[in-house]
């Protein structure tokens, strides 16, 4: 099922403007922290545009994205969630302040592994996400608003180009 499919599924809906506020919100989060990320991490392809964002609000030029499938649909997903090619180069974060981005922590096991990976590769890592659900495994340490809701973003909630 896509988006638009079921339009009585309950739903939080983000629109552009909203977007461009929340990614000012969140990298003023960051900044009020003091956590000074060397480079910024999107978890594609969710956190792609949130990444770059928020990558440019805090002046971050080293940016880099990591490619996990774990969601098929609205409310489906993989028994666990897999990384795909292409790789980011894991051994290039030893030692940097990492930001990692995504658009949601719904189970956060996509963000949990993420943050081991990079942990594990010698990176200090912190979390970044518009949206956290009840249920997630992992709270960002940086997020914007908490929800239950199916959320429809404003670059995936209508369906793919066709010829």
């Amino acid at each position: 099922m896509t988006i638009g499919e079921d339009d009585t599924h309950d739903r939080e809906i983000l629109d552009w403007t909203q977007f461009g506020a929340a990614s000012r919100e969140l990298a003023t989060q960051v900044r009020a922290s003091g956590f000074v990320p060397d480079m910024v991490v999107a978890i594609a392809r969710g956190g792609l545009l949130l990444a770059g964002s928020v990558a440019y609000a805090l002046d971050v030029k080293s940016c880099g994205a990591i490619n996990v499938e774990f969601y098929t649909g609205v409310d489906l997903r993989l028994d666990e969630p897999i990384l795909l090619s292409p790789m980011l180069d894991t051994p290039a974060v030893s030692g940097h302040r990492v930001l990692v981005v995504d658009d949601v922590s719904d189970s956060g096991r996509t963000l949990a592994m993420v943050l081991a990976l990079l942990a594990t590769a010698g990176a200090d890592v912190r979390s970044l996400c518009l949206y956290s659900k009840p249920q997630t495994v992992l709270e960002p340490d940086y997020v914007w608003r908490r929800t239950a809701k199916w959320i429809a973003f404003p670059w995936s909630s209508l369906p793919p180009v066709s010829a």
